[in-house]
Order: C-alpha cells, then sequence, then structure tokens
C-alpha cells in the first residue's frame, strides 16, 4: 500500500504502466485524460512525465477513487463517469487534448470490499454499482428482469454456455422468494455450476451483471465516440481491456471510426474515419507482468493517434 494525497490506497498495481504511458507520447506541456482515476496509479506516472504547463484530467465516478485524489496544480480531478468527456472537458476549457488513457479494468480495491457486491469470495447484498447514487442494483436485475433478458445478459456480458438454462433458474428460485444476497443468487444457480470451475463460472455471471448494473457497453461507446471531438490531430487515444466485449469495440472504433460494418469512403475511395492504428495488434503483458499480477493475463492494449 501507498499513501496517495494522504490517503491509503488498496487499489491494483497498474497494468502494463510503462508500455501506457510509452503509448501516450507525453509531450511535457500537453493536456492529458486519464478516464479510469481509480487508485491513481496511472496519473502519479504521467505527471512525472508533464513540465510545469502540463495539465492532467482525471474522472472517475467511485467514491473511494475519490480519497485518492493527487494535491497538485496541474491535476484536476472530475467525479463523474467518463461518458461525460466532452461537457467536462470543456467546462474546464481544456479541448483539444493530446492524449486520453483508459483502463477499463474494475480495480481489485472494489472486489476487496464486501458490501460493494462485487466479489464471489464474500456474502453481501447484492448491489455491485460503480456509482452509489446511482438507481440499478445486481438485485433489481436478477429480481425483476424478464427470463429472456437475463439470458442475453448471461450470454452476450458474461458469455456463458448455458445462459438460457441459468436465466430459467434464476427465474424460478425468486418465484418462491427473493434473491436479495449473493450466497441466495450462488444457491440458487448451484447445479448449473460446472464442477472444477466454479471460480470462473461465477466470475462470468458476476461479470455479466456489473455490465448490465453500470452500463458499461453503452458507456464505452458513448465514450470513444466522443474523444474524435476532445482529441487535437496527432493526439493519442490508449485503451486497455480486459474482455473480448469491450475488446472487440475498442478495435472496431479504433479501426473504422464505427463499432460494426465497414469502413466509410470518399468518392476518390479514401477511407473516412477518425484514427490510424499505432500498431495493428493489441498489446499483451509480459510473461513477468503476469507472474507478479495475475490481472494482467487478460489485458489488451491499443492505440491510435487522432488523423
Amino acid at each position: 500500500m501507498e499513501k496517495i494525497g494522504g490517503k491509503m490506497s488498496e487499489y491494483h498495481v497498474p497494468v502494463m504502466l510503462k508500455e501506457c504511458i510509452e503509448a501516450l507520447a507525453i509531450e511535457p506541456s500537453g493536456t492529458y485524460v486519464d478516464v479510469t482515476f481509480g487508485g491513481g496509479g496511472h496519473s502519479k506516472e504521467i505527471l512525472k512525465h508533464l513540465g510545469e504547463a502540463g495539465v492532467l484530467v482525471a474522472f472517475d465516478q467511485d467514491v473511494d477513487a475519490q480519497e485518492n485524489t493527487i494535491k497538485d496544480d496541474r491535476f484536476v480531478f472530475v467525479d463523474q463517469n467518463f461518458k461525460y468527456l466532452k461537457n467536462n472537458l470543456r467546462a474546464h476549457d481544456l479541448i483539444p487534448v493530446n492524449g486520453i488513457l483508459a483502463d477499463l479494468g474494475v480495480s481489485s480495491h472494489q472486489f476487496d470490499v464486501p458490501e460493494r457486491g462485487f466479489s464471489t469470495r464474500f456474502d453481501a447484498d447484492l448491489d455491485m454499482r460503480m456509482d452509489q447514487s446511482s438507481q440499478l442494483t445486481a438485485k433489481h436485475v436478477i429480481n425483476t428482469y424478464s427470463e429472456e433478458d437475463l439470458h442475453k445478459i448471461f450470454g452476450i456480458y458474461g458469455e456463458i454456455q448455458n445462459a438460457k438454462s441459468l436465466a430459467k433458474a434464476v427465474v424460478t428460485a425468486r418465484l418462491t422468494q427473493s434473491i436479495a444476497t449473493i450466497a441466495d443468487l450462488k444457491s440458487a444457480i448451484a447445479k448449473l455450476i460446472p464442477k472444477g470451475k466454479e471460480n470462473k463460472y461465477l466470475a462470468q455471471v458476476f461479470q455479466a451483471l456489473r455490465i448490465e448494473v453500470n452500463q458499461e457497453m453503452e458507456a464505452l461507446k458513448e465514450f470513444l465516440l466522443q474523444t474524435v471531438d476532445v482529441l487535437a490531430s496527432g493526439g493519442r487515444l490508449v485503451v486497455m481491456s480486459y474482455h473480448s466485449l469491450e475488446d472487440r469495440l475498442v478495435k472496431n472504433f479504433m479501426a473504422k471510426g464505427k463499432f460494426s460494418g465497414t469502413v466509410e469512403k470518399d468518392f476518390f475511395g479514401n477511407e473516412i474515419k477518425p484514427f490510424d492504428l499505432v500498431v495493428k495488434k493489441s498489446i499483451t503483458a509480459s510473461e513477468d507482468e503476469i507472474k507478479i499480477n495475475n490481472r494482467a493475463r487478460s489485458a489488451r492494449l491499443r492505440i491510435a493517434v487522432k488523423r
């Protein structure tokens, strides 16, 4: 643990920190945005590369993350979701910016706070809200969503093979009594959990619920679309994702400027797209880093430069 802004931080070690900083190609007098502040690991490193005229803006809607804010005149903290990127940068008169970094992983700190309901290791209410002022909880999703909607969430967001059976089991169980806690949910779906793969299966179930509760895919799309308007020409977009759904959105957007379909072309056949890829394929963590930090195993880093 280390002190940041006077608070003790129990957040995760930033994944591929060196690679992220290199990807941003930081200019000392530039303006940069860390849209997933968390424990401040990436932000602290960016500040080391900025001169007196440089500016760093950090976004995070998590109340716990706000306790890690950095006392530095060059640092601006915005306590909102990154889907409000453009409006907040405009409010601070900081458009255009030279680089944007997004680390889409959920911090291990959130998993380690039992009452947040993110972890399968503890019993707690089914919550999973990143923004504690939001109304939608995992409990609400589990107890009120239709069997068809639950099937979609488990299948698409959790990539769970028996998603249809899982949705049916949840809907059947809640007929008897409300599924209010993590223990209740585990009990309701116990017969469907593959033997020997309990942890992986439950992680997929929790991932699906977390994505739905926090509307993560919608927020990611909104954020990516806004990067086009706020980045300066030559500015860098650096995004690290941890599961295939996110990575596919990022990959398509960087390559085509859209989330599906083919790249649009002008009358002369030139591609109309906002970014050029800095590296064709995603960057992955080294074996040495994975040994130290298992979270790095699934990380995919992509880099694009604004045209």
